[in-house]
């Protein structure tokens, strides 16, 4: 068996939309902007699950729940990809570049500025964790799968020992980091906020005309198989009056 040490006290010590499982597991995963059983994976052998929604405060606490618990060695992404975020592809731009004057190196999203962070808590993510991606895959049983792979190659607790960090929360538990320090990131936010429902309902509204187009062109075609049916079936039954003539 694995050697495996005890994360910090407390963990998971940093609270958000997740659920914990076994502290000793080797896997945290993380469900960018899907809504997925996250109980129900933890169930299936994941030490943590939840989302992750922002490029900036989501994923701090994603790693500063990882970094305090050495046991942790993979962080699997699935789900879909956070409009105007992308915080799935800013969390694997910080793994392999880390930051610079505080922004995440290579990162696409809209503010991908990390502020509760230092370089040491970085480099021991790095350092600590595989990134393993199959973003895009909603399929609970692919997802427990690769759970299972990946428990398989579990190589122990890292050697040294959880580091605690503190993500900070102003009063009434509200977040604060680069986003909402800063009055223009809080107006981008909302912006980005804005522009993902719309393209939310835009979306539903293609699905919608498609849907309903699909359904005329199915009634059509139906259509055009019945008439020909009875066509058909009237030629029979001519060419058989004829013959009886």
């Amino acid at each position: 068996m694995a050697d495996k040490k005890s994360p910090a006290s407390g963990w998971p010590l940093v609270k958000g939309d997740f659920h914990s499982g076994d502290a000793n597991s080797p896997v945290a995963v993380v469900t960018m902007g899907s809504h997925l059983d996250e109980q129900g994976v933890c169930d299936a052998g994941a030490a943590l699950c939840g989302s992750c929604k922002t490029e900036n405060l989501g994923l701090e606490k994603v790693i500063a729940n990882v970094i305090a618990n050495p046991n942790i060695r993979f962080v699997l992404l699935v789900g879909t990809e956070v409009k105007g975020h992308l915080s799935g592809q800013t969390l694997s731009a910080l793994h392999k570049s880390g930051i610079k004057e505080g922004r995440v190196v290579g990162a696409e999203g809209a503010i991908p500025f990390i502020e509760n962070l230092n370089d040491a808590a970085i480099k021991r993510f790095q350092e600590q964790v595989e990134i393993v991606n199959i973003m895009e895959s909603e399929d609970m049983g692919a997802i427990k799968a690769k759970i299972n792979e990946l428990k398989a190659r579990d190589p122990g607790a890292f050697a040294a020992d959880a580091i605690v960090v503190e993500v900070k929360e102003a009063a009434g538990g509200q977040e604060v980091g680069a986003a909402s320090a800063n009055p223009q990131f809080l107006e981008i936010e909302k912006r980005l906020d804005k522009i993902e429902k719309k393209i939310e309902f835009v979306d539903a509204e293609i699905a919608q005309r498609v849907g309903r187009k699909i359904g005329r062109d199915i009634g059509i075609l139906y259509g055009l198989v019945a008439g020909i049916t009875v066509f058909v079936m009237l030629l029979f039954l001519l060419q058989k009056l004829m013959t009886q003539v």
